[in-house]
This record gives structure tokens, sequence and C-alpha cells, in this order.
């Protein structure tokens, strides 16, 4: 099922006319702020020779970047319930799940690691996580408000996710958006993109 949450100038392709032989990369982007670096993010990666790039957005996300500037398919949860009709329609955040080679969680946000951490899967982004294939590589870019990233909790879970074998690409200090001065911002889309790179070859190889 298609929807007009697709780039500008970008076909509006099903999973199933993707190219087998490009490697590809599913981007799940949740409300943080960060979100608004998404478009630049994406155009990164597609930049990378041989990838192909997809998204998945939580509703709150979609508040901070302008969809119409993202050059590739956007996945809402509104496409998880148009996709099933009956018993023999595909499951979308299973048809995700097989496409892609790599997860990247970028930004993670508090509310949503806090769920991938107790397993909770809502929407579209976290049915994707809890049913991805621990064979490949996920990685997550935590960003939140600095007094948020301090509290207890928010290390209990990052480890947690760290035990499932993801992959955490930490957050920096800087000054945030809301005035905040300290660590919780995401890491820089370059740093993003380069640790994506590091994944390339092994990832390449898996099932």
């Amino acid at each position: 099922m298609q929807t007009d949450a697709v780039g500008v100038g970008c076909p509006k392709t099903d999973l199933s006319d993707s190219i087998d032989s490009k490697f590809h990369v599913l981007v799940c982007v949740t409300g943080s702020v960060a979100a608004l670096k998404l478009p630049l993010l994406v155009c990164q990666l597609l930049q990378i020779p041989g990838v192909e790039v997809r998204v998945v957005t939580t509703e709150h996300a979609s508040h901070f970047y302008d969809i119409a500037e993202i050059p590739v398919r956007v996945y809402t949860d509104k496409d998880e319930w148009e996709m099933w009709q009956q018993r023999s329609d595909p499951v979308l955040h299973i048809e995700l799940r097989r496409w892609a080679h790599l997860l990247l969680i970028a930004p993670l946000d508090a509310n949503t690691l806090g769920k991938i951490a107790s397993g909770i899967c809502d929407n579209l982004l976290t049915c994707v996580v809890r049913a991805w294939d621990q064979r490949r590589p996920l990685l997550f870019c935590p960003a939140m408000n600095t007094a948020m990233w301090n509290h207890p909790i928010t290390a209990r879970q990052i480890s947690t996710l760290m035990e499932f074998g993801y992959v955490e690409i930490p957050c920096i200090a800087k000054k945030l958006v809301c005035g905040d001065e300290g660590k919780g911002a995401m890491a820089e889309v370059t740093t993003i993109v380069d640790t994506v790179k590091q994944f390339l070859p092994s990832a390449s190889t898996l099932p």
C-alpha cells in the first residue's frame, strides 16, 4: 500500500521492487528534535555506493522534518494497518525486517528507548525492532534532554540494548535546542554514516 509519505521525485516502489544486490539500510526515526537531521542523514547514506535506504517514522518524529525532503520511501503506522486487510496479506513490520540488512535508529528518544528495553511493540517502528533478525546489525543513536540522559534509568536501558547485541553510537555534549547544555545530543551525522560503513562488508554476507 502506497501513501504520499515519500520524497519529491522519488518513485513509489514496494519492497519487492528493490534490487537484491544492494545493501538495504532501514532508518528508524523517533520523536526527538534531532529528527530534523533526517533529510541530511538519508542524503549522506544514499551517497554510499550500493546502499538503498527506507525510513520508518513514528508519528511524533514527523513533527520535526518535512517529509517532502526525504527522497526515499517513508513508512508510518498507517501503512502497517492499511497493508493488512486479510489473512493472506503481508505484514509490513515483517516485510521490512526481511528487507533490511542493517537497522539504524537515529534518533532514539527516551520514550522509544524505554519501550525497546522493555520489549514493548506498540507501533510500526517498535514492531520492526522486536522482530529484528539478531544476526544482522542494529545501531542506535540516543538523543534526549541532558536531565533525561542523566536519569539513572537511562544507563540501565542503554545497557539492556547493548546486552541484546545492539550497537550504541554515543550521544554527544553540546548546547541543546531547549537551551540546556550537556550530554544528550545525537551523534553528528558524519559519525553515524561512518559507523554504518563499518558494517557494510560483514552485514552484506548475511542471508
